[in-house]
């Protein structure tokens, strides 16, 4: 062989391009570049792109029938980039707020503060909203007010709210395409984007499509309630794994109350499901306002909030809440609950109470004894799973063990 080809055969070995080989090797290899050396180096173990988190095959009980994914079916690729996307820092001005600040695993994806910190000592003005179970409530909207068409709408308007994560392009602030292109100067990014989309373009749609797909992941259906479900043919059947104040506190969840010409109830349940549909515990989409229609910090009245999350996993395993209830953030029990369905007030300029609250126009009185305020109370604690809390899959990749 002359000269000038083994000067090149050096070269091109040397680089990496072509790899030397013992006498006894009769097959070189090309030596290739890790495509996820910078997910390894951020996330350690918690991301392994050649043995993905299982987010699009999970299983769901046969009773659970909704689903709002439309035709943004969850991937595992694309949801692992939700995941980082909704606990990166990176998405706010000052690096300081992600979706995992105000929604966070530990308590079913809310908040336990009232109002949620933002950028710059920015504060929600609604409390957060837990986020178990998006995926399956038949209402399609988001946000308190149903003021985002979908979730992937909803996804993006945080990141864009002026108080909330910044990238608001008012007032001095960054606006959202200066966050699209800080991302895809992040090395972690590059190769996810590669990895989902086959290129390392970030845009808004993408954004959307990933953490909605990682939010619809979120699920828990390893309930007392599952359990019972999963062994009678439907929700008025008597659960054999429940206590018989629980089988009460579910009959007068799911029956529809009887009033009188006054509103006063005289016989039949409660009427929860009318609202809040089991199995899924789902907020009905033709709901108007259940007569809390308070504003945070302010006596303004806010009639448009007729969304809510789903009544699974109130509360964590050992007994505290996930939060205070409704978008107020005023009620810390559920006989505080209780007690302003059992005497729906009647607030002046509220026009936009739902019709099944009032009788007559003056809202319903359930008129409840302390029997069935425990038995409500004993069922309402069933709807609570455990897995949700601690499953790894939607936990925080940043936090490398």
């Amino acid at each position: 062989m002359n000269k000038p080809i083994l000067v090149a055969l050096s070269f091109f070995v040397g680089i990496g391009l072509i790899s030397s080989c013992s006498k006894n090797d009769t097959t070189p290899t090309a030596t290739t570049l890790d495509p996820y050396l910078a997910i390894k180096s951020a996330f350690g173990a918690a991301i392994d792109f050649n043995n993905l988190n299982n987010y699009a095959a999970q299983s769901r009980p046969s009773y659970i029938l909704n689903d709002n994914s439309g035709g943004n079916a969850i991937s595992d690729k694309k949801a692992t980039l939700g995941r980082v996307l909704f606990y990166d820092k990176n998405l706010s001005i000052n690096n300081t707020i992600s979706c995992s600040s105000c929604h966070l695993q530990s308590f079913a994806f809310g908040d336990t503060s009232i109002t949620s910190d933002g950028v710059l000592e920015g504060q929600t003005i609604r409390h957060s909203m837990r986020l178990v179970n998006t995926r399956f409530s038949n209402e399609a909207k988001f946000f308190w007010n149903e003021r985002a068409a979908s979730l992937e709408i909803q996804t993006t308007m945080p990141i864009q709210d002026h108080a909330e994560m910044g990238f608001s392009g008012v007032n001095g602030r960054p606006n959202l395409t200066t966050l699209l292109n800080k991302l895809a100067s992040i090395k972690y990014y590059k190769e996810l984007f590669n990895a989902v989309y086959g290129d390392t373009i970030v845009t808004e749609v993408r954004l959307q499509e990933s953490m909605a797909q990682f939010i619809r992941s979120i699920q828990s259906f390893d309930s007392k309630f599952d359990i019972g479900r999963g062994q009678v043919n439907n929700d008025n059947n008597p659960f054999p794994n429940y206590t018989a104040q629980e089988n009460t506190g579910k009959n007068l969840f799911l029956a529809p109350p009887v009033f009188d010409g006054s509103g006063n109830r005289i016989g039949g349940g409660l009427g929860c499901n009318g609202c809040h549909r089991a199995p899924e515990f789902d907020i009905d989409p033709n709901t108007r306002n259940n007569g809390i229609v308070g504003t945070i910090g302010s006596s303004a009245l806010d009639l448009a909030n007729t969304k809510a999350p789903s009544l699974r996993n109130l509360i964590r395993p050992d007994g505290v809440f996930n939060g205070q209830m409704m978008h107020t953030g005023q009620f810390k029990t559920f006989e505080e609950v209780l007690a302003h369905y059992n005497n729906i007030p009647n607030i002046v300029g509220n026009n936009n109470l739902d019709a099944r609250l009032r009788v007559a126009n003056t809202g319903n009185k359930l008129q409840l004894t302390q029997t069935e305020i425990n038995a409500v109370v004993a069922f309402m604690k069933t709807l609570s799973g455990t897995a949700v809390y601690t499953d790894p899959k939607w936990s925080n990749p940043f936090l490398i063990n």
